[in-house]
């Protein structure tokens, strides 16, 4: 979206009369130097406050008057942040794409998993540490509501911290303890829903007009039903439909009826959905999200944010406005606290992905980083097919991001695996899309003959047969079932299988995330079952207690978990020491002339080309070098299995191997 000439001119005579008072206040209350900083990155920035606020809300609202509003709760944000998070800003502001570095590498971890409490943690920092770890994601852990809380996303209070884990001051004392590492802390901020216990809701029951309009209730099934026929449900088999009646949630615009509502529930009944279309929820979370910038939160994962903004006759997923509004959050959380970051947790279609990280037809900036969720389900589709074509398909058809942002590059993750294939790509190679997505989770959940995976079905439909799937990584490539089985053969190869699908997401581009176990080949914990709220949610398979004495064997080259966890090591530190991989250069999708092989070359300006292959198969294959050969002189700088070897114009891979090649 284009400003309008018109818009463009009220953003300057409104930025003229805010100048003025502004420029002193904020030199009375920041001093000299950070007030000048201040309006620097205010000036700069006003065209991603002022005309997307403009495009959704001047039609109703005094613009003028809600920049004016926003600014001032960015500038008691920067007054009230803490000199080493200033200092920290000051860095960041010199090394504005820092987050690019092929330094960067990525942990995810539930915090009572992994170490029990927060104040436990900055004790276990050695062991990231030899990870190369310099971004760490603590799954939910602000307050959540008693009882069922969607494993954390029903957030019922957003400046606390659950209290089994810790108090905020705790978080406070571990993202200091990650800072003095070199670490970054990427937390989850839930934007869509609060809990129907928030404050907020509260409020709004109770008629309380500072929070009128905070969340959208109809009288009767009317206008539910109109959305509904457009609105495709999260959860279809246990949370059909997206409205929930409540006796005591009455319209905003029949409160004196008090007769009830049908409340907005995308997800789940308990969680409530914030109506942005009134720009004092907009204006709450953007406090909320300063002064958790202000308890040194780095990095904001935006959980549900394509579902923000609700049109009829739309599925209300990916709205025009969504992006709007993100746009205007990353520009004034930028103002108040310049340090941080913003990831989309936006697990859509490849198409409706890429704006989320700015790649519109004309750049604007929204978020800096968001899940690469199709590379992620093109490594577990090759690995079962054994063929990466459908994977060079895919890739290759994808838009390109913009130079600013960065995909975060992920091989398991705390959800269960959707099968985001598309029609247009599965035909383009031969296959049919939905029979695809059929012998993917007949694949994965073992019950195709020969498969070597040990996961489950989540969500499954049997009238239109779709289904997702549940299971650790390690569980997923076999090597829960060789150790069963005892069979060493069918072991290597799932060890294999699991490094060569790191040591692809290591070196595609972006941040890698390693997740929790996974560098230890932790298999399926079924010890879920026995807990009462969890056992009817099976995802929970592979969000398994860390398992510290297997840890201990991680250093032994003989073991499954010193076999893991060597590699992982190894492909953190040659990442390190390789320019290439830098985000922000080029990216291609090789064609190569085996179906087995993927290949892909990255290029960064101030480097020279890299070079990745890996084999799906569990035979040795070959690839003619005419596919990379244009690319220079290229050598090894890691490889499953040594260096390339080249015999008559053909390179060879062994099975399930890969090798990363630098030109020199």
């Amino acid at each position: 979206m284009t400003a309008r000439p018109e818009t463009a001119a009220r953003r300057v005579a409104a930025w003229r009369r805010l100048l003025p008072a502004l420029s002193v206040e904020a030199e009375t209350r920041l001093g000299r130097a950070e007030a000048v900083a201040f309006l620097a990155r205010l000036e700069t920035s006003l065209p991603d406050v002022y005309d997307p606020l403009d495009a959704i809300y001047g039609a109703g609202h005094d613009t003028d008057a809600l920049v004016g509003r926003l600014v001032g709760i960015a500038l008691t944000a920067a007054e009230e942040r803490p000199a080493d998070l200033r200092e920290l800003d000051r860095r960041r502001e010199i090394d504005r794409h820092w987050y690019q570095g092929a330094h960067m590498v990525g942990y995810v971890c539930y915090t009572d998993r992994f170490c029990g409490t927060l104040r436990a943690l900055p004790g276990k920092l050695g062991y990231l540490d030899e990870l190369g770890v310099t971004y760490l994601h603590l799954m939910p852990l602000l307050a959540p509501r008693p009882g069922e809380n969607d494993g954390g996303y029903a957030v019922m209070d957003y400046r606390a911290v659950d209290p089994r884990l810790g108090t905020m001051d705790d978080l406070s004392d571990v993202a200091r303890a990650l800072r003095q590492r070199g670490m970054s802390l990427c937390v989850d901020l839930v934007l869509n829903h609060t809990a129907m216990e928030h404050p907020w809701a509260k409020a709004w029951l109770a008629g309380d007009p500072e929070f009128a309009d905070f969340y959208t209730a109809f009288p009767d099934r009317e206008m539910p039903d109109a959305y509904e026929r457009t609105i495709v449900p999260v959860f279809p088999d246990r949370a059909p439909g997206s409205f929930t009646w409540f006796p005591q949630a009455v319209p905003d615009a029949a409160r004196s009826a008090r007769a009830g509502g049908w409340v907005w529930t995308t997800f789940w009944s308990y969680q409530w959905d914030l109506n942005y279309a009134n720009p004092a929820v907009f204006a709450a979370m953007l406090e909320t999200m300063l002064w958790l910038a202000n308890r040194g939160i780095d990095v904001f994962r935006l959980d549900a944010v394509p579902f923000i903004w609700k049109r009829m006759g739309t599925t209300c997923l990916n709205q025009l406005e969504v992006h709007l509004l993100v746009q205007a959050f990353r520009a004034l959380t930028r103002l108040g606290a310049p340090a941080t970051l913003f990831k989309a947790e936006a697990i859509v279609a490849p198409d409706d992905l890429v704006p989320y990280l700015g790649g519109h037809d004309r750049y604007r900036p929204e978020c800096e980083l968001a899940y690469h969720n199709q590379l992620m389900v093109m490594l577990w589709s090759s690995i079962a097919t054994r063929d990466g074509r459908l994977m060079a398909q895919s890739l290759r058809r994808m838009k390109r991001i913009p130079a600013e942002a960065s995909w975060v590059t992920y091989v398991r993750g705390h959800d269960d695996i959707g099968w985001a294939v598309g029609a247009e790509d599965a035909a383009a190679v031969g296959w049919d899309w939905f029979n695809h997505r059929n012998f993917l989770n007949t694949f994965f959940s073992g019950r195709f003959p020969g498969s070597f995976a040990r996961g489950a079905l989540f969500q499954e439909n049997p009238a239109t047969g779709d289904a997702r799937i549940s299971g650790s990584a390690a569980s997923l490539c076999g090597i829960e079932q060789a150790l069963a089985d005892g069979d060493d053969a069918a072991l290597d190869r799932g060890i294999r299988r699991l490094v060569l699908l790191y040591g692809v997401a290591y070196a595609f581009g972006g941040v890698p995330l390693l997740y929790m176990g996974d560098e230890l080949a932790l298999r399926n914990d079924e010890n879920y079952l026995a807990e009462p709220a969890l056992a009817d949610d099976n995802r929970w398979m592979h969000r398994p207690v860390m398992d510290w004495a297997a840890a201990e064997r991680r250093h032994d080259p003989a073991s499954v978990e010193g076999r893991v966890f060597g590699w992982l090591r190894r492909l953190a530190a040659v990442r390190r020491e390789t320019l290439a991989l830098r985000t922000g250069g080029d990216l291609t999708i090789l064609g190569t002339d085996n179906a087995h092989v993927f290949g892909w070359r990255r290029r960064h300006p101030r480097s020279g080309n890299f070079v990745g292959l890996a084999n799906f198969a569990e035979s040795e294959q070959t690839v003619d070098t005419g596919a990379f050969g244009r690319y220079g002189w290229l050598e090894t700088v890691l490889g499953s299995d040594g260096p390339l070897e080249v015999h008559g114009g053909r390179a060879r891979l062994k099975p399930l191997g890969f090798v990363w090649l630098v030109e020199q």
